[in-house]
């Protein structure tokens, strides 16, 4: 259990970020080579027409979708919210950060992003309801969709269990900074990939409506 502990807390946390870099930069070039031999992409991007779309849509209920379906966009961008935002402000964290490489910056309350923390289980479980209980979404969901979000909500349901002492803390301490390497490791090769994408794809899609259809994309 030793060796595996100090695996964990050095060398697994080196593997993680080593393949989460250089699997997004793989990506990402892929795309932009992808891109590039296509006629109707890059001869159309337009920055004006592109950061209007990115802008537009990261505003809740800017869009006529998002205001059809006000439930789902506030479960959806709350979601998203403390799904990025409470690993990077969570106080704990950020000490590892300062011990480990002497990095530090500001965090939240613990009060707060253990309440974050919280909402994101909460609400992924009612994500998973939705693909469940909804025959639309029934319909595109595979088994791999629940796997995704498996392996988003495995960190912090362990790093919740951990922090109330649930079962055994080393134990529950390791699982967390295991799935947590997992999901980091995974975003560039599942459908998390889309953080990295999104920037990209509602740009062409704002570039394909405003510079050449002249029209909005929402």
């Amino acid at each position: 259990m030793q060796t595996i502990y100090e695996f964990t807390h050095g060398p697994l946390i080196w593997i993680a970020f080593i393949v989460f870099i250089c699997g997004s930069i793989y990506r990402l070039l892929s795309m932009f080579y992808a891109a590039s031999k296509e006629k109707v992409v890059l001869p159309y991007f337009h920055w004006k027409y592109g950061l209007r779309s990115i802008f537009h849509w990261i505003i809740p209920f800017a869009s006529k979708n998002m205001r059809l379906r006000p439930a789902f966009t506030i479960i959806s961008f709350v979601f998203h919210l403390c799904l990025i935002a409470t690993p990077i402000l969570l106080l704990s964290h950020n000490i590892l950060w300062k011990q480990s490489w002497n990095i530090q910056w500001w965090c939240l309350p613990e009060s707060i992003t253990h309440a974050m923390a919280i909402a994101v289980v909460v609400l992924g479980a009612i994500l998973i309801v939705r693909r469940i209980a909804d025959p639309t979404v029934r319909y595109v969901t595979s088994w791999g969709d629940y796997v995704f979000l498996a392996i988003v909500l495995a960190p912090f349901v362990t790093g919740i269990l951990a922090y109330y002492q649930v079962f055994a803390y080393k134990l529950m301490v390791v699982l967390h900074i295991w799935t947590g390497a997992i999901w980091l490791m995974a975003i560039p090769f599942t459908k998390v990939s889309h953080m990295l994408f999104f920037p990209w794809t509602r740009a062409y899609m704002g570039c394909e409506f405003g510079f050449v259809r002249h029209a909005k994309d929402w």
